[in-house]
């Protein structure tokens, strides 16, 4: 008897199984050439405001003495190059405004007085967080250039950065279930926020100290420490911003394994010390291999994840008694 047609076993479709991953291949295309189109629209337009990311990047300079006494500074112009500033005391220069740390310009010109020519000093006021004893410079033709390309580099990852993650979304999303959705926004949501935690704490307090650091460093070895390369300063920072940022991610990993239930309170405690050894790690390979930055990395990340213990703790405590009020 012939066989039923429910029951005779189809013809492969040679080109069926291939075509949904072309398809998904072409997706992906797609999506990286927007990504790419738009990093590209946001250099050139970096490109254009270089000036002002370059004092974006320079505003820590300026805040490496937020912790210290502050103190009255003067400087020394002649004609387009000025020297300084330099601390001084109210003793050296009577004649200094008021306030905590007043910043004066002198003009250096000069007088006639009889066959005498005499050096003169004009005082011109300023305000004195603008004051910086730290130079950047330039050592080549091209290095100009190049600080240029890499201030506009990041400068275009961070700008474009909401427009590219839209574009991988719209690739990967598709792929996921509603709850898996859900749990991506939340996901994302809290890796923003820790990820600006992060870089607004290191540019706002832990940058300046490390700067500062650097600054002692080479003062105890009897180097100059106000002269700095342009673009190894730009580097420098950008990688600590960055590493801060990405380090600021931990907790996050950490607790989607308690949600998980891969981890629990009392194995977080357990590792406290292996986190620790860990962090300094984490410290040594997202910023730059110097003991400071390290130091300044590593105990954010100790601290937040005691807060992921505690976090740990709460839920579990939490879980415990919805499960007793359950049973009874």
């Amino acid at each position: 008897m012939a066989d039923s047609p429910e029951l005779q076993p189809s013809e492969p479709d040679e080109g069926g199984p291939r075509k949904p991953f072309l398809d998904h291949l072409e997706d992906l295309r797609r999506a990286l050439l927007k990504c790419a189109a738009v990093i590209f629209v946001a250099l050139v337009i970096c490109l254009l405001l270089d000036d002002k990311l370059a004092a974006i990047l320079k505003y820590p300079i300026r805040r490496m003495h937020l912790l210290e006494q502050p103190r009255p500074t003067v400087a020394f112009q002649v004609g387009a190059t000025q020297f300084g500033p330099y601390e001084v005391s109210r003793d050296q220069f009577a004649g200094l405004p008021a306030g905590d740390a007043p910043h004066v310009v002198f003009q250096v010109g000069m007088a006639k007085i009889g066959e005498e020519q005499v050096l003169t000093l004009k005082p011109d006021l300023q305000a004195g967080p603008g004051a910086t004893r730290v130079k950047l410079r330039n050592f080549n033709p091209a290095e100009g250039f190049m600080v240029a390309f890499h201030l506009a580099l990041y400068g275009s990852l961070v700008v474009s950065a909401p427009f590219w993650l839209y574009f991988l979304g719209q690739f990967i999303l598709p792929a996921l279930r509603v709850r898996e959705r859900r749990f991506l926004f939340t996901w994302l949501g809290w890796g923003v926020f820790l990820f600006l935690l992060g870089v607004l704490l290191t540019y706002f307090i832990l940058l300046p100290l490390a700067l500062r650091a650097s600054i002692e460093y080479s003062t105890l070895l009897g180097f100059d420490p106000y002269e700095w390369r342009a673009d190894e300063y730009i580097s420098f920072t950008c990688k600590f911003l960055l590493g801060m940022g990405l380090g600021f991610q931990f907790p996050l990993v950490v607790l989607t394994l308690v949600k998980l239930g891969i981890l629990h309170h009392r194995q977080l405690v357990y590792f406290r010390r292996h986190v620790i050894v860990l962090a300094f790690i984490l410290g040594a390979i997202l910023t730059t291999p110097e003991v400071v930055t390290q130091v300044a990395m590593a105990v954010p990340l100790c601290l937040l994840y005691e807060v992921c213990i505690w976090l740990a703790w709460f839920w579990e405590r939490k879980q415990r008694r919805a499960e007793a009020a359950a049973a009874a």
